[in-house]
């Protein structure tokens, strides 16, 4: 008779939207039961949770202090976290309880992008030349010395939230005031504050989903091939998982991973690492601490019938993880961004599309009357919807997506400008 596994203890829910979250929640309650640390708990979390514990996550030490007693009175098997802003304190806890977990150490080199970069280039893994940009005036001299352009980033934050591509010392200096407000308005709760000014590397990027299982044992799960919105910015607009992806075996990028991993020093873990397909070969972008976002997991699940968020919870709790593929085939996802500013008066797609056989899911996350802003000043909170399909392969992943935006009826109405009159 199988035994119940001991609860997992999850660091944060993810705000009160389940648009992104809920599939992530409810594959790890599959698997174990689950303790939610957080402010509080959004009503969608309660059906997979077995309790809560109240904390205020940018508090350390209170976190610490308050999980610690729950544990002294309850056995957890483990400590994850699926959001950006809290991998540090889950490997602090995770090592304050003597559970597995990556050292708080190389979680912090992959939340701080300068020292990712510090340490990459240490151990001779290809990345990007970079600088930590005090002020705009560094900023620009150091894209002058090094030749434009150059890409512009908070040096803290996730998602592309705040990264712009700079092709002259205006727009450096535009790029450096949009990255320190994302910093100073984003994730700084959470992780060191500054700006990066990083050489542009051109080519095609991906992200690489990786089962960290000890020193130099680092197992590529799933290989994301990413549709970037149009320059200046890197906003994602899609992803594509092919179970029959060529980078899956390649050697080339299994090395680059393998070093880039032990260069920050992770020995536990699942990491989502981002990398450019560069003509002079593969580039690291960035490391990030936890499973990939953007309902990767549901991709990589439709495409390889593997679930990213139970492999990262029974990495978290010491259990093997299942990696080998059940599935072979590709799915995708398109996120729809406004073609123009303003507010929002109409969304909605035709019943015709929505029982289609290889849709996943479409969904609408902006309601009637919400203003929205069109690229570049488009941020992820501007997303009006997103749909997810299943195909043979890219391409007729890509054509079921371009059919669905195409069918989508969307009605933007552009702000209303008043000019003053003088009495």
């Amino acid at each position: 008779m199988a035994t119940t596994p001991k609860p997992l203890l999850l660091l944060g829910a993810g705000g009160t939207s389940p648009a992104y979250r809920l599939a992530l929640l409810a594959s790890i309650a599959a698997a174990y039961p689950v303790v939610l640390a957080d402010a509080n708990a959004p009503d969608w979390t309660r059906p997979y949770l077995i309790d809560h514990i109240p904390v205020d996550l940018t508090d350390t030490e209170a976190t610490a202090a308050r999980v610690k007693t729950y544990a002294a009175h309850h056995d957890l098997s483990g400590v994850m976290t699926y959001m950006e802003h809290h991998v540090v304190t889950t490997a602090l806890l995770a090592q304050q309880l003597g559970l597995p977990g990556a050292s708080p150490q190389s979680m912090e080199a992959c939340r701080d992008k300068a020292a990712t970069r510090r340490l990459l280039d240490m151990h001779g893994v290809p990345s990007a030349r970079s600088v930590l940009a005090d002020d705009a005036d560094t900023a620009v001299a150091w894209a002058a010395e090094n030749g434009f352009p150059v890409m512009v980033k908070p040096r803290a934050q996730a998602g592309s939230a705040g990264v712009m591509r700079a092709n002259t010392p205006s727009e450096v200096r535009a790029a450096f005031d949009r990255a320190r407000r994302e910093t100073v308005l984003g994730l700084d709760a959470y992780g060191p504050q500054g700006v990066l000014v990083e050489e542009f590397l051109d080519g095609p990027e991906i992200s690489v989903e990786t089962a960290v299982l000890g020193p130099s044992n680092s197992r590529i799960i799933a290989v994301t091939r990413k549709r970037v919105g149009p320059p200046p910015t890197a906003q994602e607009y899609g992803h594509c998982v092919d179970a029959h992806d060529p980078l899956l075996a390649d050697p080339e990028l299994a090395r680059l991973i393998t070093a880039a991993v032990d260069a920050v020093g992770v020995t536990c873990g699942s990491l989502c690492i981002e990398v450019m397909l560069t003509a002079r070969g593969p580039r690291i972008v960035e490391i990030n601490g936890r499973p990939g976002g953007d309902l990767l997991h549901v991709l990589i699940d439709e495409a390889l019938g593997l679930n990213l968020a139970q492999i990262a919870a029974d990495i978290a709790t010491g259990t093997r993880p299942r990696l080998q593929p059940i599935r072979a085939r590709s799915a995708a996802i398109q996120f729809l961004y406004p073609d123009l500013t303003g507010a929002l008066q109409h969304l909605a797609a035709p019943s015709r599309l929505t029982d289609r056989d290889w849709l996943e899911r479409l969904v609408i996350t902006k309601e009637p009357g919400a203003h929205v802003a069109a690229p570049p000043a488009a941020t992820y909170d501007d997303r009006l919807a997103h749909w997810i399909v299943r195909g043979a392969d890219p391409a007729q992943c890509a054509a079921r997506l371009s059919q669905i935006e195409d069918a989508l009826e969307l009605l933007i109405a552009p702000p209303v400008h008043t000019t003053a009159c003088s009495r």
